[in-house]
This record gives C-alpha cells, structure tokens and sequence, in this order.
C-alpha cells in the first residue's frame, strides 16, 4: 500500500472519530471491546444452540431451497448491517448471518456425529485457541496484520476458484479445507487489527464483530471437515 493511500486512510479514520465524536457515540476502548466481545459470543451461542438442537431439522431442509435462503439472509444481513449507523438495526442485520450459518453448523455437526463427538470436541477446542493466538498476534504485530489484507483477499479469491474447479471434475477437497483453516485463522487477526482502527462506536463494534465471528464460525467449519477426512482415513 502506498503512502499516500495510507495517508488517505488515516485521514478518513480521523474524520469518522470527529463526526461520530460531534454526536456524542464516541465511547471507551474498554466499552468498544466489551460490546465487540459480547456480540461474537451471542452468534457463537446462538450457533451452538442451534447445533445441539437443530441438527435433524438442518439436514431436512432442501439443499436448493437452503442455498438460496442462505445466501439471499446472509448477503442481506451483511448490507443491512454495514449500511447502517444504527447498532440496534446492524444487530438485526448480525442475526441474519447468524441464523443461516447456524443452520449449516447444525447440518456438518449433525453430519459428523453430533455436537459431543471427538470430532466437533477437537475442532472447538482448536478455533478457541487458535482465536485467542490470532487476537494476541494482532495486539503484538499489529504491523504485519495491517499488511496483509490484500493477501488474504487474493489467497480467498484463489481458494473459491479452485474449489469449484474442484467441484466440477471432482478429487479431493482436504487440501482445500486446510489452506482455508489458515486463511481464516490469519483472518482473525487481521479483522481484530482492523476492528482497532475504526472510530470506537458501539455501531462500529457490531460491524466489526460480524466480520470476526464469521472468521471463527468459518473456520470451526473447516477444522470439522479436517478432522472429519483424518477420521475416516
């Protein structure tokens, strides 16, 4: 990136503190976190509900009707929440995504056994530590995570390409679920980093907590499918 964009950047960042600051929603880093913490934990529990619960009702559904509910909610969700300058309506639009990538948590735990398998047990406890690694990171190298963003996005782009190629002629798809394990656990720490830069308002700490719960649902996710392909073998 270069130094003018990074001047651009930090200018617009100054600029969002100063309105937001005219309106009084500036609050405390400890408030920020706080409510950024409590609303990941919220989608996580919601998950975890709906995995110990609706795990036959998920795998009962259509697969073209789910898909198209999926991402028709999810997508919705994500503008509704990123458009918004209100916390409560970003909140709405957080359940949105909640709800949808609840229902494919409950299909793949469902698929594997149920939630008190070794399976899930392994990949829980992996995305717990992995995400309290990513977060520290960030805190300590909060240079090498504002760097990697761009990386990140093209090693995604890259993944979603290979992946439906993969689709199309068939073959394994462990490798792929691998590289997307570190690529959404180095996402953790980039969208932490991120969350830290924007003007503390508790609108901006939903928004924020949207990105990182989808990075830890995500790759909870894909540690599944991992442990899931080393057990069959």
């Amino acid at each position: 990136m270069s130094s003018l964009s990074l001047s651009n950047s930090h200018e617009q960042r100054l600029e969002e503190r100063s309105v937001a600051n005219a309106h009084g929603q500036i609050v405390s880093d400890r408030t920020y976190n706080m409510v950024l913490g409590l609303t990941v934990l919220w989608g996580l529990g919601i998950n975890a509900i709906m995995c110990a619960t609706m795990g036959d009702f998920a795998m009962s559904m259509n697969p073209i009707a789910f898909t198209i509910f999926y991402l028709v909610c999810c997508i919705a969700g994500l503008v509704i929440a990123h458009k918004s300058d209100n916390p409560l309506v970003s909140f709405v639009g957080y359940n949105m995504v909640v709800i949808p990538l609840g229902l494919e948590l409950a299909c793949l735990v469902a698929a594997v056994g149920g939630i008190n398998t070794d399976i899930v047990m392994y990949a829980f406890v992996d995305t717990l530590l992995i995400t309290g690694i990513m977060v520290i990171a960030s805190l300590a190298f909060p240079n090498f995570f504002a760097k990697i963003g761009g990386l990140l996005f093209a090693g995604l782009i890259g993944v979603l390409i290979v992946s439906l190629i993969t689709m199309l002629i068939g073959g394994s798809g462990i490798w792929i679920s691998v590289i997307c394990a570190v690529l959404f656990s180095l996402y953790i720490g980039f969208d932490y980093w991120r969350s830290q830069q924007y003007a503390k308002t508790i609108d901006n700490a939903v928004d924020s907590a949207i990105d990182i719960y989808m990075d830890i649902a995500l790759l909870f996710i894909h540690l599944v499918q991992i442990f899931a392909s080393n057990n069959r073998d």
